[in-house]
């Protein structure tokens, strides 16, 4: 119920915005177009009835799955937004899993060898991933691994290699989070007294480490890393752009420009309820990791 009061108050808001940002005849009319024009135009897409009359008609799409016609494409707008999908899911899916299985071991290393050089190594890598924007980074590794070495393709999709520079260049910030995360957790994991009574009662560092500690580190890391993973759905729109990708968030951009309405809405509705699922995922995910969760301690 909280998803669905989430994902509804999500797109009001969004609707009542764009109503307000202006009036898309204003983009879609050619300058010479005379204003009884206009108004027919305007009239065909619906925006001369009252706000409420569009919020009304928008909800009944919402249920029947059907949230207009891009007016640009003229293609139903939920559809193409839809088609898009896929290839924004595969960069986000493959940037959070580089993320992972680099900035979960830097965690674990910086947090058992803390204080050493090892640590200071691994903050440093974090510190850098925090510190350089996207396109920059973006740019840079377009330049040395297209322009100069030739080995992976700047632009566009077709294969495994055309999403390796994009997802590399999303998945950079985020190793630095999740090793700053990881190793701050299981350190403070380290401290507790349970990890001190399973050293006493002679367990393996590894045990101690892979078994206590680590489980317990795992909480806030989920979190962030269901937070991290919604918002690339809906924040890789400047890294689709670099690298000429067609996925949705380059979509959603093209029709701000535009003033598409439907498209803009279709992108949101979609982007909320994959949030909302994320989210729901974690809670779930919590319960299976820490039995204190799961009967409610």
């Amino acid at each position: 119920m909280q998803a669905v009061i989430t994902v509804w108050v999500v797109v009001t808001l969004v609707f009542g915005l764009i109503h307000i940002t202006g009036n898309p005849v204003s983009v879609l009319a050619p300058p010479q177009m005379n204003q009884q024009d206009r108004a027919r135009l305007e009239h065909n897409l619906g925006l001369d009835k009252p706000l409420y009359v569009q919020y009304g008609k928008f909800l009944e799409g919402i249920v029947h799955g059907n949230l207009g016609v891009s007016y640009y494409s003229d293609v139903p707008a939920l559809p193409l937004v839809v088609s898009r999908l896929p290839v924004t899911v595969k960069l986000v899916a493959l940037a959070i899993g580089i993320a992972v299985f680099a900035g979960v071991p830097l965690g674990i290393t910086s947090a058992i060898y803390a204080d050493t050089i090892l640590d200071s190594m691994s903050r440093f890598v974090s510190v850098l991933g925090s510190s350089i924007p996207t396109f920059f980074l973006g740019i840079l590794l377009i330049f040395g691994f297209s322009v100069e070495i030739g080995l992976l393709p700047s632009s566009g999709v077709g294969s495994f290699e055309h999403y390796i520079l994009p997802a590399c260049t999303l998945a950079f910030f985020r190793i630095a989070l999740f090793t700053r995360m990881i190793r701050t957790s299981l350190i403070e994991s380290l401290g507790e007294d349970y990890v001190r009574t399973a050293r006493a009662k002679g367990a393996s560092e590894l045990r101690v480490v892979g078994k206590h500690a680590l489980r317990t580190a795992l909480i806030p890391f989920i979190t962030v890393f269901g937070l991290q993973f919604g918002q690339l759905l809906a924040g890789a729109v400047i890294t689709e752009t670099i690298f000429a990708l067609p996925g949705m968030n380059r979509l959603a951009l093209q029709a701000l420009y535009r003033l598409d309405f439907p498209v803009i809405l279709s992108y949101v509705l979609i982007v909320a309820a994959m949030f909302s699922a994320i989210n729901f995922l974690v809670d779930v995910t919590y319960g299976v990791i820490d039995p204190r969760v799961r009967h409610g301690h």
